[in-house]
């Protein structure tokens, strides 16, 4: 790297045929995204996720994954909440598709509370590619 080139940009690299040897100027989206990039670490700094940092450290430590950085085990635990409230989401939907259904059956469902199935929760998680069954003892 020469003197007049300085320090490569982050979101250089990923252009075709740019990178930190070819002393590109950022652009503004690179300037825009760089300074949402900071915004947001800035958030997971004060950003409490709703699954508990302990148990966030001890899956990620079975899995085999060693960070220091406090905003990423944050980052992967907002993701982690995201993914449960896609699923709990699907498995609703699931739901009321299924007492839609008993309806048209006559069966009145007005006083029935929504609970959480295994019908429903496998339907869902098939959706992103886990299958699930019950054990065949309790089928």
């Amino acid at each position: 790297m020469n003197a007049q080139q300085g320090p490569p940009t982050p979101g250089s690299a990923g252009a075709a045929g740019a990178g930190p040897a070819t002393g590109r100027i950022p652009s503004r989206s690179d300037i825009q995204s760089d300074k949402s990039l900071a915004e947001f670490l800035v958030q997971m700094d004060n950003y409490t996720p709703i699954i508990p940092e302990a148990v966030t450290d001890y899956y990620l430590a079975q899995a085999g994954f060693e960070c220091s950085d406090v905003r990423i085990k944050r980052l992967l635990a907002l993701a982690t909440q995201k993914f449960i409230s896609d699923v709990a989401n699907d498995a609703f939907q699931y739901n009321r598709i299924r007492q839609q259904a008993s309806k048209e059956k006559k069966f009145h469902s007005k006083d029935r509370k929504t609970v959480l199935t295994m019908d429903d929760l496998t339907a869902a998680l098939s959706e992103y590619g886990v299958n699930i069954k019950k054990p065949e003892y309790f089928s």
